[in-house]
């Protein structure tokens, strides 16, 4: 049984929770990310996007607004209904929340490939296994020079040093990496694409949530 995850997103409303501390780090980093991109269009894909506070919490107030297009993938049906109410309200027209599995590359390929992604929320719900596929195999969906940002809980067994290994190895180079005092806390951490990304696969799943 996967967890209640709209229930989930309620910790986010507790300004003291871990959540919302992982909130407002993903919130600034991609503040930075989409001040520093190049001027022109910026496409923006978020994978398992929940609610989208992260994106709704920025794009809205961000000089950048204007630039950004892309889409928000995310399979539960009262978080699409919540993200497309964020959306509406703050008037984003330009960024689609799209009711789909986030896992496959199919769901992506209309709005490839992006300037940024985020894989925020996901690499503590898989196997160590399909963490590591998903970093040999995420850049299909960037551009070279696309930027990621991502989470990884810091509980034992603490993944974050393997995964920062394995996204040099499929040719990201590493930006940030924040570390809360909270050791139970996320790992939120960005790279850079400074390699050539895959050639697209469709039908490729990249992960399957284990809860």
């Amino acid at each position: 049984m996967l967890r209640d995850y709209q229930a989930w997103h309620d910790q986010y409303d507790d300004p003291n929770s871990a959540l919302a501390e992982r909130l407002r780090i993903v919130q600034r980093r991609l503040d930075e990310l989409l001040t520093t991109r190049p001027p022109g269009p910026i496409r923006l894909i978020s994978m398992c996007a929940g609610q989208g506070r992260d994106v709704f919490g920025v794009i809205p107030r961000h000089q950048r607004r204007l630039d950004v297009t892309g889409a928000l993938v995310e399979l539960d049906t009262a978080n699409v209904r919540k993200a497309r109410e964020l959306a509406a309200h703050h008037g984003l027209t330009s960024l689609e929340v799209v009711a789909g599995d986030a896992a496959l590359s199919d769901v992506y390929e209309q709005y490839v490939p992006a300037d940024l992604v985020l894989a925020c929320g996901i690499f503590g719900n898989v196997s160590d296994a399909d963490v590591e596929n998903t970093w040999h195999t995420v850049s299909m969906l960037c551009k070279p020079g696309a930027a990621i940002i991502w989470t990884r809980h810091r509980r034992e067994p603490d993944l974050n040093r393997q995964i920062l290994g394995w996204l040099v190895e499929s040719g990201f180079e590493q930006l940030s990496f924040d570390a809360p005092e909270n050791a139970s806390l996320s790992g939120i951490g960005t790279a850079r694409l400074i390699g050539s990304p895959l050639a697209w696969r469709n039908h490729h799943r990249f992960f399957t949530f284990v809860r």
